[in-house]
């Protein structure tokens, strides 16, 4: 697959956004400089969350919705690092090399073409860079996942590294993901060996170093605003929370996918979360009935979701102790918060799950994981749970993690700045998308990109501050955007939205695409491609033009990359 860095954007989109930063600025008026927080979760689902239906407990961040905004047309990137990378940079994750998760890499080892991808390009200015620049102090904790596989060795360069784009200091993971108990630690350029006491959890840890770098910086810096990104493992796998948390669970969730699933759906409708005309698509090919199941199965299989939700009910209390913290402060109303989710539900165990490892089948028969059902959510196990649970995570959409189906692609999304939410608690349904973040919490911060820096032109800018929707619920949102990942490919154009599944086995000109109508059909459970061919035509162009703008070339033909992932991760139309 030929990748190259797309720096074409015309000039006319970077002037036309920086006006409109402008206009949106002056709207707010004066007044000192928000603190920025952005608390980002890990392939937690559309209806994951309390707020946006779910039975799992999630008070503190319910507390967010309910003083800020739900916006329920959040659309990423499907996959967390190029997710990551298009919220620091307001860039597409094609434009900033990262088109899909560093890991991939280790698929084609050797591979030039590899070489090239996942470092992100100088001249692509990130948020915090830009943020520094204008004084403030800039903090990520928890997960990075922006690192190419040659810079994670001890003595490896750093150029990738947070410290090298814009944090004065950072504290977390640098891979996607790590055990919660006794998790791969950074601290700013170098690893961190050190013995955890007995009741470690990373999320603890991750929420205490937030916490004591926000005491710190008021004693120290008074008045100096500061931006945290706060990334936790939650609910990446493993699974691992202490059973306390987990063990509520235990009895919702025997009844079992199909049911809550349905309970949700009403949840959902009832809330106003989704229209009320909203249909629930049907579980995917090959994902099997709750009915269908054996006991054995059924009883492992609740139990792992079961700790799923523990573990957000922990992240939850995490960032509650946070947001207490910036209270007690005196800080939080005039912090701005976003709360996001990287994509959709995981979907990559597959029907039995993973128990002892992950990305590889499980060997465990589901007696032999019955027999040991209580090491779930313990240090003993590298668990996740199997791919039907995904689709509850993202009821009522299509798919989940890795599809271009908005069950991929859409997540929750909460904004928070008490001092300018003239509405709180009520929910937004402008379409917005990952690249928009950045945008948008410089606007608030009086500040920009810096189209020129150090004497180098920077990339071009795509996203938009979605400001003027935060004092309007009519206030136009975001129209048109494109979508790829390992073949798959969507393009979003006002109502319409046109989705293309990729067989890797044979030419990209022979992918159907489907069609779906977001105005009328919420969930996109009907196609209509066949009823309005013309339009599906004008979208596969409109795709061709927002490809040639942001994207990297030829698409692969076949798919070399996309095929061996596609055995590794189940990402195809018969998955």
């Amino acid at each position: 697959m030929q990748f190259s860095r797309r720096r074409f954007v015309g000039t006319l989109l970077a002037t036309t956004t920086l006006c409109r930063a402008a206009s949106a600025r002056a709207a707010w008026g004066t007044g000192p400089r928000p603190n920025i927080v952005t608390i980002v979760l890990d392939d937690v689902g559309y209806s994951d969350i309390g707020c946006f239906g779910a039975e799992i407990r999630t008070p503190a961040i319910d507390r967010l919705a309910t003083d800020g905004l739900r916006y329920v047309h959040f659309d990423t990137k499907a996959v967390c690092a190029s997710t990551r990378a298009s919220m620091l940079t307001g860039r597409n994750c094609h434009t900033v090399n990262m088109p899909d998760v560093p890991d991939v890499a280790a698929v084609m080892p050797g591979d030039p073409q590899m070489a090239r991808l996942f470092r992100m390009p100088d001249n692509a200015q990130t948020m915090a860079q830009a943020l520094q620049r204008r004084g403030y102090a800039t903090w990520a904790v928890g997960k990075w996942h922006m690192i190419p596989m040659d810079e994670l060795g001890e003595e490896a360069g750093r150029d990738n590294w947070p410290l090298q784009r814009g944090f004065d200091y950072f504290y977390g993971f640098p891979r996607g993901w790590t055990d919660q108990y006794r998790p791969e630690l950074v601290e700013n350029n170098a690893y961190v060996h050190r013995d955890f006491p007995q009741d470690y959890h990373l999320s603890v840890d991750l929420a205490d170093k937030a916490i004591g770098l926000i005491d710190a910086h008021v004693a120290e810096k008074g008045d100096q605003p500061f931006f945290l990104n706060l990334a936790f493992g939650t609910a990446h796998s493993p699974i691992q929370v202490p059973r306390e948390y987990s063990a509520p669970y235990d009895a919702i969730y025997e009844k079992g996918w199909d049911a809550i699933r349905e309970e949700r759906f009403v949840r959902m409708k009832r809330m106003g979360l989704i229209p009320a005309s909203t249909r629930l698509p049907p579980r995917a090919p090959r994902d099997r009935a709750w009915d269908d199941l054996s006991d054995d199965e059924k009883a492992v299989f609740a139990r792992y979701m079961a700790v799923y939700a523990g573990f957000i009910e922990h992240c939850d209390r995490q960032i509650g102790r946070v947001l207490d913290r910036l209270r007690d402060q005196g800080l939080l109303d005039n912090s701005i918060v976003i709360l996001l989710s990287d994509n959709g539900a995981a979907s990559e165990a597959g029907q039995q799950g993973f128990f002892d490892g992950l990305y590889r089948q499980n060997s465990l028969s589901p007696a032999e994981q019955r027999a040991r059902i209580d090491e779930l959510g313990t240090a003993m196990t590298q668990a996740e749970y199997p791919r039907p649970w995904a689709m509850v995570g993202d009821t009522p959409l299509r798919r989940y993690k890795l599809w271009p189906y908005s069950g991929g692609t859409r997540t929750p999304m909460i904004f928070h700045w008490p001092r300018h939410v003239d509405d709180p608690g009520a929910i937004r349904r402008q379409f917005v998308d990952v690249i928009d973040i950045a945008p948008t919490l410089l606007d608030a911060a009086g500040a920009r990109f810096d189209p020129v820096v150090d004497g180098v032109t920077q990339i071009p800018v795509a996203g938009r501050s979605f400001l003027p929707s935060v004092a309007s619920r009519k206030a136009p949102g975001r129209q048109v955007q494109y979508f790829e990942l390992r073949g798959n490919r969507a393009i979003t154009s006002g109502r319409w939205r046109a989705v293309a599944i990729h067989d890797c086995d044979r030419p990209y000109a022979e992918d159907r695409w489907e069609l779906f109508d977001l105005d009328l059909d919420f969930s996109e459970s009907t196609d209509l491609s066949g009823r309005y061919p013309a339009k599906v035509a004008e979208m596969k162009a409109l795709w061709a033009d927002q490809w040639a703008r942001y994207g990297t070339g030829e698409l692969a033909q076949p798919g070399v990359l996309t095929c061996r992932l596609s055995d590794l991760f189940d990402r195809r139309s018969g998955g």
